[in-house]
């Protein structure tokens, strides 16, 4: 366990979506951030990012965490709840509408299919009882970062993303609203997630700036893709990994991460494994790009 202040100051974390049972690409981002917030003698953090209550799967939140505990990968604080931090996101919603950040919009998506789904300004056919909230993006919002393992990132939130929504009409927040503010409430120092959520970035940076919020370092790891060159979790070949045999899936996300699998060639354990594993992670050994099918 890592101690309560870290000399490092560095805090990561690790946001599963309780939307099925972790899956091989889910545990390669649970175990890539771990192990460089090991590495950098920093605390990794749990968060259930449960705010999607239509797409969530019964008692998938539980399985998930019970598979990390199984994996060895134990949090370094008490695990976070998305649903039971709306106070949090109401307040920072207030103050983003308070100081003309953000706007109620009543634009449909049938409306916004006009314009190729992106809102620069309503169009809105009719008020609706329940409009959505948007952030404002000016023009000209060019957002560029570097992403630790993907390298320079920029993108044009204004032309590509536009005006994106902080809480939905159906009343449910908005993961970039909920992710921004939970990782400043949370002192998130560095956020270590899958790639997928690299066209992201550049929202919650906007997002960050609009609230007066510190951004994080980012870095983005390679994703595990399926047969058909779908993200894992969106292809027919995810299947959930398999608590009960943790040590072939723990060897083979370390080699889909550019590890040396010699390094964990004498691991009879978990936690043998880990050490060795903590002992011999080279961070920029991970590959900067997506893989294929993976093999176990």
């Amino acid at each position: 366990m890592i101690p309560p202040t870290a000399p490092s100051g560095y805090r990561g974390r690790f946001a599963p979506s309780p939307t099925g049972d972790l899956h091989f690409g889910s545990l390669l981002a649970a175990f890539g951030s771990w192990l460089l917030a090991r590495h950098a003698g920093g605390r990794w953090l749990v968060r259930v990012e449960d705010l999607d209550p239509p797409r969530e799967v019964a008692g998938a939140a539980r399985r998930q965490l019970d598979a990390l505990h199984a994996f060895g990968l134990e949090a370094d604080d008490e695990i976070a709840w998305q649903s039971r931090r709306s106070a949090l996101y109401e307040s920072a919603l207030e103050q983003l509408l308070r100081e003309g950040h953000a706007f109620h919009c009543h634009c449909s998506r049938a409306d916004l299919a006009t314009v190729s789904g992106i809102h620069r300004a309503c169009i809105a056919r009719r008020e609706r009882p329940d409009p959505a909230v948007r952030l404002r993006v000016q023009d000209g919002s060019v957002v560029a970062f570097d992403d630790a393992i993907r390298g320079r990132v920029e993108q044009d939130v204004s032309r590509d993303v536009g005006d994106f929504v902080l809480r939905r009409a159906d009343g449910f927040w908005a993961y970039q609203l909920a992710v921004v503010v939970d990782d400043a409430d949370q002192g998130i120092t560095d956020v270590v997630r899958g790639a997928d959520l690299l066209d992201s970035t550049p929202r919650q940076i906007l997002l960050q700036r609009a609230l007066g919020l510190p951004t994080p370092r980012y870095a983005h790891l390679p994703l595990v893709l399926g047969p058909d060159g779908r993200k894992l979790s969106k292809s027919d070949a995810a299947q959930p990994v398999d608590p009960a045999a943790p040590l072939p899936t723990l060897r083979a996300a370390w080699a889909r991460l550019g590890q040396a699998p010699e390094a964990l060639a004498a691991a009879h354990d978990v936690p043998g494994l880990l050490a060795r594993a903590m002992a011999g992670f080279d961070p920029a050994r991970i590959p900067r790009h997506d893989t294929g099918p993976h093999e176990m």
